[in-house]
């Protein structure tokens, strides 16, 4: 007969099972953002100092508008940086744009990215993610995240202190750090590593294709399907207003509350858009080193962004649709 202690964690365990299944369910969407839609009032342009000490100068609205590093159709959205004024050391960063959206999203909830283009070159570091109030206190979910030339995407959370996630869990990505507190390991965050041909130059010759993340009181998850796929789900391509995240298959990086209280980490966040250069990810030696310094002839980022304004011209969003649902 087995022991109380065993049924009871029998039980719990099947209670947490249950409650992950009954939370990845089905969504209306509440929000959409397309084409106009970005530039129409339901995004703040963000003008303060980059938090990430990069080589850029956010502008206004004003100021992207009058310089092309932001524009709209009705079905298709830019966001660039600028691409012809060579800076000396003193001057400014490199002009630049980050969005955020004016609307909070919580939990549950799911997005759906649709992006044709991303910006791509040395010394980018381009970043779609939410963050709440407070940070790091309220949480950090990185969806699509890279620099330089990388090639592979990385989902990341950053976080409060206490928020770990296990070694082993159901997702297709590679783990890349287990901690998520923003104070531990220089805030490299609790990082998943995507498959090829998600970021970067590949991602942009092969289409681009559609990230995907739910948040939940109790996991989050993110997705990827390229432009070419045969699997990428009809709610997904389609641009439903409902979608069904059980049906979206195993995520390339799932974030459980096994070792983290996700409902207590993550509040309601901010969506953002933004495109940096250099600073403490791109910028850092062995970063560069690794990556540009050889293929640039440039041992230092901040003097390559400088001196290289049409290297950039590749460095811009293109995006088809942001849709939320909840």
């Amino acid at each position: 007969m087995p022991s109380t202690t065993f049924v009871h964690l029998l039980s719990s365990t099947v209670i947490a099972t249950c409650l992950l299944h009954v939370q990845a369910a089905t969504y209306t969407q509440s929000t959409s953002y397309i084409g106009n839609d970005f530039l129409s009032g339901d995004f703040n342009f963000f003008t303060a100092a980059d938090p990430t000490a990069g080589r850029v100068t956010y502008v206004d609205q004003a100021t992207a508008t009058a310089s092309n590093l932001t524009f709209a159709t009705d079905d298709v959205f830019i966001l660039r940086a600028d691409d012809t004024t060579v800076l000396t050391a003193s001057d400014p960063g490199r002009n630049s744009v980050r969005l955020e959206s004016v609307q909070t999203f919580g939990s549950p909830s799911a997005m759906v990215l649709d992006v044709a283009h991303m910006p791509e070159g040395c010394g980018t570091w381009p970043a779609l993610w939410t963050y709440g109030p407070n940070w790091p206190s309220t949480g950090e979910i990185d969806i699509m995240e890279g620099v330089n030339n990388q090639n592979n995407n990385q989902g990341t959370l950053h976080t409060g202190p206490s928020c770990t996630m296990p070694d082993s869990r159901a997702q297709t990505g590679t783990i890349l750090n287990e901690d998520c507190a923003a104070a531990d390991d220089g805030n490299d965050g609790c990082g998943v590593e995507f498959a090829a041909n998600t970021f970067g130059p590949s991602f942009n010759a092969a289409g681009g294709g559609w990230f995907a993340m739910e948040r939940t009181t109790t996991f989050i998850s993110i997705w990827f399907w390229p432009r070419s796929s045969t699997t990428v789900p009809s709610d997904v391509s389609g641009g439903s207003t409902e979608v069904d995240t059980d049906n979206w298959g195993t995520p390339v990086a799932f974030f459980p509350n096994t070792d983290c209280d996700i409902a207590s980490e993550f509040a309601a966040h901010n969506f953002v858009i933004n495109l940096t250069f250099c600073g403490d990810w791109a910028g850092i030696t062995s970063v560069w080193d690794l990556a540009c310094a050889a293929s640039t002839g440039v041992t230092d980022c901040n003097d390559y962004v400088n001196a290289n304004p049409s290297a950039f011209s590749n460095a811009y969003f293109e995006i088809n649709a942001v849709r939320v649902f909840e």
